[in-house]
């Protein structure tokens, strides 16, 4: 689906009639040339255009201004974890990210409907009560065969960018400090990162040109509100249990590398969140702890707010499924909105159960590794790894990979023990 339906039937016509003269022999250059003209001059004039909101919305990009625009909020939460259950919480925090991205992962994209119909194909249990069976293609995911996130197959968490920027932020954590600028996340990611996608990707070749941040998330960036700053949330959150303002500080940080307005927001809100769910037991409480710490007046707080509100009124998850896909119809399946809106709504259905929480968020659609895995990682600080189903987080054995050069193959419990240590580090700098 599309916003600009005749618009892409126009494109697809164009383009289907240059192919053919170009077939029969016709010097199509100079359309080319003209088109690409034309389109360079309508894109730098949607570039340069601010956005109507009047007073409707407020959506400041610097940080002062962000934390002038947020509602009255906690910043700091009550703490008596002991080291033990600490640690129980940062495994759970990760098996739980881990689990909800590897149920993610075979369908990512796709739309409820077809979601519903593959698990009818496969004869299997919908609402989801386990891992795919099997995916219609065969793939390669991240440099590892699709069948890696398959039931009977899954041996360890599989490398994924939601998996990948988890690690990541640790490694800046630890090899810059907890006074890391967004500077260092900018060459961490030059040294690191291999390839991107979206608005990481221009920030990388941004980045790799010299230009400095935070004008890497502004040049060419189309994609500055999009999910992929989201994804990046949780190390800030693991890093700041009980402290829902430094997790949000950490993630404005790393977000101004890649974005802007609410692809920022929904980095600090998550952060937010997920720091609360080390201390808070109940997720909707997490996400109103996550929710004063991104402007009160921006259409983030709008999204999580509706959705809270549908899913109260409703009491019926497919009912309020059925909004969501309405309001964000021709919404890019990559954007931070819709894809917080679809993880709200499978929190709440959740109702505090790991498998409901992480199946919901799946069975929503769209970008369903990265739904998928925030909602786990916050049921999974929430419930500790202890209380976590071993046909859900068994599997992993202790076994995580990504692409970040040099990190490839890494233990889920060292990483928790890791995030630990820096924890500490930060609790005694703010709390």
């Amino acid at each position: 689906m599309s916003y600009f339906p005749k618009l892409d039937q126009e494109f697809r016509s164009l383009r289907s009639w240059m192919d053919l003269r170009r077939e029969q022999g016709l010097d199509i250059s100079d359309i080319e040339k003209e088109i690409i003209e034309h389109l360079k001059s309508l894109r730098r004039g949607l570039e340069s255009t601010n956005p109507p909101f009047g007073a409707k919305y407020v959506e400041p990009i610097a940080y002062k201004d962000i934390l002038a625009a947020r509602p009255k909020g906690p910043r700091s939460l009550k703490y008596d974890l002991t080291d033990d259950q600490l640690y129980d919480k940062m495994l759970g925090a990760w098996l739980g990210r881990g689990a909800g991205c590897v149920l993610g992962i075979p369908v990512e994209g796709w739309s409820r409907a077809k979601i519903q119909e593959w698990a009818e194909i496969l004869g299997q249990p919908y609402p989801l009560t386990e891992y795919w069976k099997d995916t219609p293609t065969r793939r390669i995911h991240y440099a590892e065969p699709i069948e890696n996130f398959l039931k009977g197959k899954i041996d360890h968490i599989g490398p994924d960018d939601d998996i990948t920027y988890t690690v990541l932020g640790l490694v800046i954590l630890e090899e810059y400090g907890i006074d890391f600028t967004t500077q260092d996340v900018g060459d961490a990611w030059v040294r690191l990162l291999p390839m991107a996608c979206t608005a990481e990707h221009v920030a990388l070749e941004n980045l790799k040109k010299g230009i400095k941040p935070p004008k890497t998330a502004l040049k060419d960036n189309p994609y500055a509100e999009w999910i992929g700053a989201d994804i990046r949330s949780d190390p800030w959150g693991y890093a700041a249990p009980g402290l829902p303002e430094v997790a949000a500080d950490f993630a404005y940080r790393d977000a101004s590398v890649s974005h802007i307005m609410n692809g920022t927001y929904g980095e600090m809100f998550f952060s937010a969140a997920i720091a609360a769910a080390f201390v808070v037991s109940d997720p909707i409480e997490c996400l109103h702890i996550g929710l004063t710490e991104i402007p009160a007046k921006c259409r983030l707080t709008e999204t999580v707010k509706e959705t809270l509100k549908w899913c109260k009124a409703d009491g019926d998850w497919g009912a309020t499924e059925s909004r969501i896909a309405k309001k964000y119809a021709g919404m890019s399946p990559c954007h931070t909105l819709n894809n917080a809106a679809l993880t709200v709504a499978g929190l709440y259905y959740g109702e505090g159960d790991f498998q409901k929480t992480i199946s919901y968020t799946v069975m929503g659609g769209v970008d369903t590794d990265c739904t998928g895995a925030t909602a786990g990682s916050i049921i999974g600080a929430i419930l500790g790894a202890k209380k976590l189903p071993k046909k859900w987080v068994g599997p992993f054995g202790d076994g995580l990979s990504t692409y970040i050069r040099g990190h490839e193959k890494q233990s889920i419990s060292d990483l928790a023990k890791r995030c630990c240590v820096v924890a500490g580090k930060v609790r005694e700098r703010y709390a």
